[in-house]
């Protein structure tokens, strides 16, 4: 019982280093609509929507691009943080 509590200790911590590895990361994706920038804890730190999507008559499309985009831009933080955890060992290290 004490191996799995220092096991689940052990995992924490690898999660807290891996969240603060991910804070200086970022990722940036751009469509037709919009620029995104979101970082490695997949917080939107800047939307920049183009001028020609601020019209009234182009809100659903500009709805579905934004929606695209921050689906984009998670995958693309998702890949980060995968070769992050790759490089310090995986989750295999821990769930012996």
């Amino acid at each position: 019982m004490f191996n799995k509590l220092k096991q689940y200790n052990d995992l924490r911590k690898q999660a807290s280093t891996l969240k603060n590895a991910m804070a200086d990361e970022s990722v940036e994706v751009e469509n037709s609509a919009v620029k995104i920038i979101m970082d490695g804890n997949q917080d939107i730190k800047s939307l920049d929507i183009k001028e020609d999507f601020m019209r009234p008559e182009k809100k659903k499309e500009l709805e579905k691009k934004i929606m695209d985009g921050i689906g984009d831009a998670i995958k693309k933080v998702q890949r980060k943080m995968a070769m992050k955890m790759q490089k310090m060992g995986g989750l295999d290290n821990f769930m012996k």
